[in-house]
């Protein structure tokens, strides 16, 4: 059912009138300068917003700027935080509906989601839970064992998010390769345009 909808939204919503008529996902993948702006500008704001949490997290880990206060650094940081979390989610969508099919069975791509969603969870996990006694804890140097654990699972989430999200624009792995079985179940490569191919070279239906 994803997967159909995803279908629709790639190649119907949007179209005109023809056989040449492109969809609105065509037309956006097509626009290589907009295409190459949209991908840069969401590797910038990726950075921008990773760079923010990466600093947070290090002092709550009380790696980092131990004498300044948490608040101190959070309230400094957070409009820098909210402007290139705001950018990256609005040019990673875009990126996302002008090539839906191919990050559907993208198995990189599934795994940054994964770690994307811990890492959204997490904040969650802080700002209602865990952050609630901050007075309590604002200007120790090393703050209490489950503030450290929140800023562990935080750092490493978004650096697997990075990590993983890098790999999507290799081809090592895309349906229609040889693969083991593992990874053509994994990315769905059966319902692919491409197909699911076994290391023997073998298509599989």
């Amino acid at each position: 059912m994803i997967r159909d909808f995803l279908v629709w939204m790639a190649t119907e919503l949007g179209k005109g009138p023809g056989d040449t008529a492109l969809s609105w996902s065509d037309a956006l993948a097509s626009s290589l300068n907009f295409w190459g702006l949209l991908e840069g500008t969401h590797v910038l704001t990726l950075i921008l917003f990773a760079g923010t949490i990466f600093v947070v997290d290090l002092r709550l880990l009380g790696l980092v700027f131990r004498k300044t206060p948490v608040s101190v650094i959070s309230d400094r940081i957070l409009p820098l935080t909210i402007f290139g979390i705001s950018l990256m989610l609005i040019t990673g969508l875009a990126l996302f509906y002008a090539k839906p099919l191919v990050y559907y069975h993208n198995l990189w791509f599934r795994i940054k989601l994964v770690f994307l969603a811990i890492a959204f969870i997490n904040i969650l996990w802080f700002h209602f839970r865990v952050q609630r006694d901050v007075a309590a804890w604002d200007t120790l140097e090393r703050p209490p064992a489950r503030v450290r654990a929140s800023a562990a699972i935080s750092l490493a989430s978004w650096i697997l998010v990075i990590f993983f999200g890098r790999y999507i624009a290799y081809d090592w792995i895309n349906c229609g390769k040889p693969l083991p079985d593992w990874i053509n179940v994994a990315q769905e490569c059966r319902t692919s345009e491409s197909g699911a191919v076994n290391l023997r070279g073998d298509l599989l239906q």
